[in-house]
Formats: C-alpha cells, sequence, structure tokens
C-alpha cells in the first residue's frame, strides 16, 4: 500500500492523524506527517483515514492487491 497525500490540498484537520495515528501525525500546529508506505496491518485504518478527509487529499494506492478483480471479468 502506498499513501500520497496531496499537502497544498490539506488544511490540518487531523481526521486522518485521529483515525489512523501510526501513519498520519500532525505536526507543530498543522504540519502533517506521514508514512508513505504503510504496514498492511494497517489497511483498514487508512482507507478509513482517507475516506474522512474533508478535502479528500489522501489518495491510497492498492495496486499490489490482487484478491480482488476490478471491474473485468475473465472468460
Amino acid at each position: 500500500m502506498k499513501i500520497v497525500v496531496d499537502l497544498s490540498r490539506c488544511q490540518g484537520y487531523a481526521q486522518c492523524a485521529f483515525l489512523a495515528p501510526d501513519a498520519f501525525r500532525i505536526h507543530g500546529e498543522e504540519a502533517l506527517m506521514y508514512d508513505p508506505n504503510p504496514d498492511d496491518a494497517q489497511r483498514e485504518q487508512v482507507l478509513r483515514a482517507a475516506a474522512a478527509c474533508p478535502l479528500q487529499a489522501i489518495l491510497v494506492d492498492q495496486l499490489e492487491r490482487r484478491d480482488a478483480p476490478v471491474g473485468t471479468s475473465r472468460s
């Protein structure tokens, strides 16, 4: 799993830090620090944190996850 945060959009609401404190944390008053490659054990927390971002500044890349097909059927 890979996380990318658009820091130009982030306003420091800290919903991500509350929901996934091992992956996101607020440094100082508003600076967001994050782990760009969190452990897969944090997957659910990270996905909830990304969904809760009011500005949708968090992108989660799950391309390595191949156990669920993405919109294609195999014949």
